[in-house]
């Protein structure tokens, strides 16, 4: 679907089904240089499990028009907006990587439009390499290889796609290399400077999943931890064996964690 917010078209993926702000819904945050795509498996699902759902293109990503805002705090307040915009109160959050940090601070700033929280590879701080940073700045495309290399782990470098033919290695460069010029750097930036993930959990008053990468040497599994011990009513999930980008890497493995912790009921 698409909507406006600040005057820009905005796109969000809402897992083949209308999206209706009435119903129980769940709002997922991609990380940088993604879109929604990354949450094609779980979109679905809860769309056709009860949820309303919006995947959602930050600005300056995928489908969505607008620059990309410079900090992590004006992306929580866009994100903000964006529910306003569609007539969402409260929702469940999902953010992975650069997205979880959106979450865990919108859910800071607004606890009460927060039912509740899911972290795919936080961390309470996100320091980016220089080299690598430098590279997306220079949009060197060194900056796609150096992500492919650090946030797979080492077994999925060489194969093991859950979907015969694919290749997670190639497909995660074809979607960074679909990136316009300046937003990766953009959001590389904006992870850099956040550095009080702490501090904001213990701001979170929702229930809190953290899905953790075992092999994650991007967000390394020691941060999230730690966040898991700073927010009130958090539990954790460590997926075996699994680096940064699980929703490639363990994608069953990742819903059936999120299912059972939005859905704990369900059959």
């Amino acid at each position: 679907m698409e909507f406006l917010v600040d005057g820009k078209t905005t796109f969000a993926a809402t897992g083949g089904r209308a999206f209706d702000a009435a119903r129980p819904a769940i709002l997922f945050v991609h990380g940088a240089a993604n879109d929604h795509s990354v949450w094609h498996l779980p979109a679905r699902h809860f769309a056709h499990h009860g949820y309303s759902v919006a995947a959602i293109d930050l600005p300056g990503h995928g489908r969505s028009a607008g620059e990309p805002p410079a900090s992590i705090d004006d992306m929580a307040a866009w994100l903000g907006r964006a529910r306003d915009a569609i007539g969402l109160d409260r929702a469940v959050l999902a953010g992975h990587s650069m997205g979880a940090l959106i979450a865990l601070s919108a859910a800071a700033a607004e606890p009460g439009r927060t039912e509740k929280l899911i972290l795919l590879g936080p961390s309470p701080a996100m320091p980016v390499h220089d080299d690598l940073l430098d590279a997306a700045r220079r949009n060197d495309h060194k900056a796609i290889d150096l992500i492919t290399y650090w946030g797979l782990s080492r077994d999925s470098q060489i194969g093991g796609h859950r979907s015969p033919g694919l290749w997670m290695n190639g497909g995660g460069q074809r979607l960074l290399e679909s990136a316009e010029d300046g937003v990766l750097a953009a959001g590389l930036a904006a992870c850099a400077g956040f550095a009080d993930g702490e501090a904001r959990a213990r701001r979170v008053e929702a229930a809190t999943l953290l899905i953790l990468g075992e092999r994650d040497m991007m967000t390394p599994m020691k941060g999230g931890l730690a966040l898991a011990r700073t927010i009130p009513d958090a539990r954790h999930v460590v997926l075996k064996g699994c680096g940064h980008m699980m929703l490639a890497e363990r994608p069953n493995e990742t819903l059936d964690a999120m299912r059972d912790f939005i859905l704990p009921d369900a059959l």
